[in-house]
Order: C-alpha cells, then structure tokens, then sequence
C-alpha cells in the first residue's frame, strides 16, 4: 500500500510539472513608436554642394507588431517580428524647402534572444540579430528639381532588450526597445545624390500568449 501511495504521489507530481511546463512558442502584439534618428549624406552627383548632412529627415511614427518566438531551450530563442509596409513622410530642414513626399517600407527582423530568468515573473531579455527592410510607393518631388528614388531595399543589424511581465495563465505584459540598422540611397534620374540611414530605435508595449 505504502509503495503504491509513494507511485501514486511520484505520478502526480510528475503530472503537475508536466502541466506547469510553458510551451515553446510565445506570441506578441505590440504598438510600437519608431523614433527615427535619421543620418544623412551631404548632397552629390547632380546635386553636389547643395545639402550639407543630416538635413533630410523621416518622420516618426506609431505601428503595430507581431512577433512570432520559439524558445530552442531555456534560455535561448528566436524572435520574427512581422508588420505591414509602414508610411513615413521625408522632410528636407533646409532652403525653405519642407516637405517633399513619402514612402513606405517593411522591415521584417529576425533575432536571437537570451533569457536570463526565464522562470521568474519579471524575464528580462536581451537579443541581437539581422533586418531586410524593403521600400515601396515611393513618392518624393522637389519642384524644380525633379523626382527622387530609394534604393530597393536595405539589410542591417539589429539589437534588442525588453522584459516579460508574467500574468494570470500564459499570459505576459512586455515592453521592449530594439534599434535597427537600416540604410538606402536616395537617387535622382537613377543617380545617386545622397545616403540615407533611418536607424529608427523602436520602443513598445504589448501582451504575449505563451503556448
């Protein structure tokens, strides 16, 4: 009887870490705010001499984000963050100049985290990875001048921290800071005439479900 009770209670302890295990694959929403921390080249080609740098910027923006994780241990996991092409408008802070049109892009962003509590309710993270960012609907004219062109698309660096708030079951609070290397030329008649690096650090917050 007694081996069979000392059976009985192995079995539903084992059931019950079993029950309290959290699966490998963590979902998150965000609104996210990029801050965008525009560099740009000083004008050349066509227009050489005309822009000194840094005075063409992108505007900041709000966006949403899903991110996709799976945790390949513990400790370890890759993060997709996923949106839809985001719109910015493009602004040149010199001659009197203002705004000259807008451009979409998509920045899909595949990271490698680490986990340093992954047991605790408070789980701060750190994660560093690679960003393809792809430009489309670009509309850009300066009257006079003529019409300008993004390079297509643009691959970059990627680093992260943020922390998950454990809440009731499997689901999380988090917030989150990544920043984002992202670069392109701006082009006028096909010719290149200045280098633009958006780098935007995106700050947000959101909700996780953890299965």
């Amino acid at each position: 009887m007694k081996e069979r009770l000392v059976i009985l209670m192995a079995a539903l302890c084992l059931a019950g870490n079993v029950m309290a295990a959290e699966g490998n694959w963590l979902v998150r929403g965000r609104a996210v705010h990029l801050d965008m921390r525009t560099k740009s080249d000083p004008t050349s080609g066509p227009l050489a001499g005309v822009l000194s740098a840094d005075t063409i910027a992108i505007g900041d923006e709000w966006i949403p984000e899903v991110d996709i994780s799976y945790f390949l241990g513990k400790n370890l996991a890759l993060e997709l963050i996923l949106t839809y092409p985001q719109k910015h408008n493009v602004t040149i802070n010199a001659l009197g100049i203002g705004g000259i049109g807008s451009f979409k892009h998509l920045p899909p962003t595949l990271l490698l985290q680490y986990h340093f509590l992954p047991d605790g309710q408070f789980r701060p993270y750190v994660g560093v990875g690679i960003n393809y960012t792809r430009f489309s609907s670009v509309s850009l004219n300066v009257a006079g001048v003529g019409r300008f062109d993004l390079e297509n698309s643009s691959v970059g660096g990627a680093l992260q921290a943020g922390v998950d708030v454990k809440l009731r079951g499997a689901w999380y609070l988090n917030f989150d800071v990544k920043k984002i290397y992202i670069r392109t030329d701006l082009l006028l008649g096909g010719a290149k005439v200045s280098t633009l690096k958006p780098d935007p650090v995106a700050i947000g917050v959101g909700l996780g479900y953890r299965f």
